[in-house]
C-alpha cells in the first residue's frame, strides 16, 4: 500500500463503498424473506460493521504505514490485501448476477423468482468467498509438480535423461518465517532426485532480513550434480527507499551471500560449462531483464561470451519477456527457464485449457512454449506476493527431463 498515493487509496475506498451500497440494496431483497426482524437487523448491522471497519482500517493503515516496522508492515499489507479481495470479488459477482436475474425476471414466473433470485444470489456471493478462502488457507501451500520431457537434437548423448528441477519466485518474506510451510516442497523436490536444481529469481520481496533462518530449510535441497540460481526483479532492493546507497548495496550483497549459504551458485551474467564423457552443455544465468519501468541488469552477450561453441545451452532468465526479445531467432539457446508472472496466482484450468487475466500482460505466462527448436518454460512460482492466495494456480515445482533426439538422416 505504500506504493500508492493517499488519493489513490481514498478512491479505492470510495469504490468499495459504492459496491457495498449496491450489495446492500440487493441484500435487502433477500433478507426481506426472513421472518425474524431481529435476525434481519443483525445481518444488516454486521454487513455495515464489516464494510466500515474494512474501509477505516485501509485508511488508517495507509496513514500510519511509515511508522510500522518493516516485518509487521509486510504482514499487515498482505492480510488487508487478502481481506479486501475476499470481500470485493464475491460482492461484485453477487451484484452482477442478482442484477441480471432481476432484470431478466420475465423469464420466470413471480413464484419462481421468489425462490430463484435469492438462492442463486446467495450462492453467487458465497461460492467465490469460499473459493478465495480455500486459496488463502489451503491451495497456497498445495505444491504441485509439473513433469515435462523436452527432446532436442542439440543435446549430447552423454546428457540424455538428465533431470532438472526448477523453482522460482519464493518471496520468502511472505511466509513470515513459517519455515514448516515449505518443508513439503523440499520433500517433493528431493524425492524427484534431480541432477540439477535451478532457481529463477525473486527469493525475497525486498529485504535481506526476510532470509533469516531459511538457510536451514534450503540447505536440505539435494541435487546430484549441482544447484544454480539467478536474481529476480525483487532481489535488487529497488522497491524500497534507502537512507544511503551503501545501505541498499549492503542489502543486495546480503541477498547474494545467502545463495552461498545454501550451496547454490549464483550466476550474474555468466555461464557454467558442464562436461561429461568429453561432451558439454552450458547453464547460462543472466541478471534481470525487465520491461520498463523495471530496471535492466541483463547482459546476455557477456554471459554467453565463453560458451558460444557449446551445442546445448540452458538459459536462466527471470522475466519471460526476455525470450522473444533477445533469445529466439537471435541465439542458439535451446531451453530458457523463467518465472516472474506467478500465473497471476489466479487462473481457470480444465484439462489442457488454461486461462488467466495475466495473459493480457504476458504472452508467455505459464508452462511450456516452443518456437522452432527453442523452448521456454515459465514456472508459476512457489511462493506468493501481495494477494496471499492461489486460486486455480497452485504453487509449482517443475521437473524437466532432457532427452536426445537422433539426428535426421541425410537425404
Amino acid at each position: 500500500m505504500k506504493s500508492f498515493s493517499l488519493f489513490s487509496i481514498v478512491l479505492m475506498c470510495i469504490g468499495i463503498l459504492i459496491l457495498d451500497l449496491l450489495t446492500f440494496y440487493w441484500l435487502q431483497s433477500i433478507t426481506q424473506f426472513i421472518p425474524s426482524s431481529l435476525l434481519k437487523t443483525s445481518i444488516h448491522v454486521l454487513f455495515w460493521l464489516f464494510s466500515i471497519g474494512l474501509i477505516t482500517s485501509i485508511l488508517v493503515l495507509k496513514v500510519t504505514l511509515d511508522d510500522v516496522n518493516p516485518i509487521k508492515k509486510q504482514l499487515l499489507i498482505s492480510k488487508f490485501y487478502g481481506l479486501a479481495i475476499s470481500s470485493f470479488v464475491p460482492k461484485l459477482i453477487f451484484v452482477i448476477i442478482i442484477s441480471v436475474l432481476y432484470f431478466s425476471n420475465y423469464l420466470f414466473s413471480e413464484s419462481e423468482s421468489l425462490i430463484i433470485v435469492p438462492v442463486v444470489g446467495l450462492l453467487s456471493g458465497f461460492l467465490p468467498f469460499f473459493v478465495i478462502l480455500y486459496g488463502i488457507y489451503i491451495a497456497v501451500y498445495k505444491f504441485k509438480v509439473h513433469h515435462h520431457i523436452i527432446k532436442s537434437r542439440l543435446l549430447p548423448k552423454s546428457f540424455n535423461g538428465i533431470k532438472i528441477v526448477q523453482i522460482s519466485d519464493l518471496h520468502l518474506g511472505s511466509f513470515n518465517y513459517a519455515y514448516e510451510k515449505l518443508e513439503k516442497a523440499i520433500e517433493k523436490i528431493n524425492k524427484l532426485q534431480p541432477d540439477y536444481i535451478v532457481f529463477t529469481g525473486d527469493i525475497v520481496n525486498n529485504y535481506a532480513w526476510e532470509l533469516r533462518g531459511w538457510e536451514t530449510v534450503f540447505s536440505q535441497l539435494k541435487a546430484k550434480k549441482g544447484k544454480y540460481a539467478i536474481l529476480g526483479n525483487h532481489d535488487y532492493s529497488d522497491y524500497s527507499t534507502w537512507d544511503t546507497l551503501e545501505a541498499k548495496q549492503e542489502n543486495s550483497e546480503a541477498i547474494k551471500q545467502f545463495f552461498k549459504k545454501i550451496d547454490f551458485k549464483l550466476l550474474l551474467n555468466e555461464a557454467e560449462v558442464i562436461s561429461k564423457n568429453n561432451e558439454h552443455i552450458a547453464i547460462i544465468g543472466v541478471e534481470n531483464w525487465g520491461e520498463p519501468p523495471l530496471k535492466r541488469y541483463c547482459d546476455l552477450q557477456k554471459a554467453m561470451a565463453h560458451v558460444k561453441t557449446i551445442p546445448f545451452k540452458i538459459l536462466l532468465s527471470h522475466d519471460p519477456t526476455h525470450w522473444p526479445e533477445e533469445v529466439i531467432d537471435k541465439t542458439d539457446i535451446a531451453l530458457t527457464l523463467a518465472g516472474h508472472t506467478h500465473g497471476m496466482q489466479a487462473a481457470f484450468q480444465y484439462k489442457k485449457l488454461q486461462w488467466s487475466p495475466i495473459k493480457y500482460k504476458f504472452k508467455h505466462w505459464a508452462g511450456l512454449y516452443q518456437h522452432k527448436q527453442q523452448y521456454l518454460y515459465v514456472n508459476r512460482g512457489l511462493g506468493w506476493l501481495g494477494f496471499p492466495a492461489r486460486i486455480g494456480m497452485r504453487p509449482e515445482i517443475t521437473c524437466i527431463e532432457l532427452q536426445t533426439l537422433p539426428n535426421e538422416p541425410k537425404s
